[in-house]
């Protein structure tokens, strides 16, 4: 089997990253997990991707063994601890795999430091456009024309902040649960083993509101989203980039993906996994290893 190594690297700015890589391999390619997760939900592309491939994941600031010293307030943050780690561990001409929340910091790690990056896959991912974060309406659910704006009003979400929060602080493993079978794990589950794992993986998280108020303000394209002004810089990803959907994702909408390939234009394509959600790791793994593999060696 082969060898997956945890390990850690100082940054200059104060940060600890740490990062699961896999030996072997001459193909570099950098995994950044999403939200309420880190490199080790990464642990079946590791366990199981081709040995051409070395693989690096990394434990994004606030998530599973990484620090969190100062609070991130955008996935730019995220983007420019991405650039301190590649250039820390000396990683260059490499393939980046986002997933969900990890696509963004993708997307913006690429516009903003290009030549690091051959190759962008984008996984179930964040639009361009970021993460809508809605108010609550008087049913309880999420109203689309009410969108959040402030820190303020996403740390006191009802819907999502303030039970996420709540099942970090009493380690409710139960709900968790629950909520990851309802909108991720809603066709497959993990083994039970590997699924304790990610729980235990899930609590380490420090930072779920200001992910949520990250990915609502989130904005690369040229239009304003309601939360924030777009910067305009998908213009500015010119590497080949695949965009990656399950189709019966319950947390990324067909809208969401849409919005990447109208922003990205001619150097972006859209493959739809067959029969899977927002995991295809656990849906359909040898269809994901598949298409992500066929596109990173053409």
């Amino acid at each position: 089997m082969t060898k997956i190594s945890l390990k850690k690297v100082p940054l200059p700015n104060g940060e600890t990253i740490a990062y699961r890589e896999r030996e072997g391999g001459v193909k570099k390619v950098l995994l950044i997990h999403g939200n309420m997760t880190s490199s080790k939900h990464w642990d079946l592309i590791l366990e199981n991707m081709d040995s051409d491939y070395k693989l690096i994941a990394l434990d994004l600031r606030g998530f599973g063994e990484s620090s969190y010293r100062q609070p991130i307030w955008s996935l730019k943050d995220f983007a420019d601890d991405v650039k301190l780690f590649v250039d820390a561990i000396k990683l260059t001409d490499f393939s980046l795999v986002g997933w969900s929340t990890g696509g963004g910091v993708g997307m913006q790690f690429v516009a903003d430091y290009p030549g690091y990056t051959k190759k962008l896959v984008l996984l179930d991912s964040v639009s361009t456009r970021g993460y809508p974060i809605y108010a609550a309406n008087d049913l309880g659910l999420p109203d689309p024309n009410k969108r959040l704006t402030t820190y303020e009003q996403i740390k006191a979400d009802p819907l999502r902040a303030i039970p996420i929060q709540a099942a970090y602080i009493q380690e409710n493993r139960e709900l968790l649960k629950a909520i990851w079978n309802g909108v991720i794990y809603d066709r497959n589950q993990p083994e039970p083993e590997r699924y304790e794992e990610y729980v235990d993986d899930m609590l380490t998280q420090r930072n779920y509101a200001e992910v949520n108020y990250s990915l609502n303000t989130f904005n690369i394209s040229a239009i304003h989203n309601e939360a924030a002004t777009g910067t305009n810089q998908a213009k500015e990803i010119t590497i080949p980039v695949l965009v990656l959907r399950g189709e019966h994702d319950l947390v990324i909408t067909k809208e969401m993906a849409q919005e990447i390939l109208v922003d990205l234009g001619q150097n972006a394509r859209f493959v739809e996994l067959k029969n899977c959600g927002h995991s295809p790791l656990v849906d359909d793994l040898v269809q994901l290893l598949s298409v992500i593999s066929e596109f990173l060696n053409e």
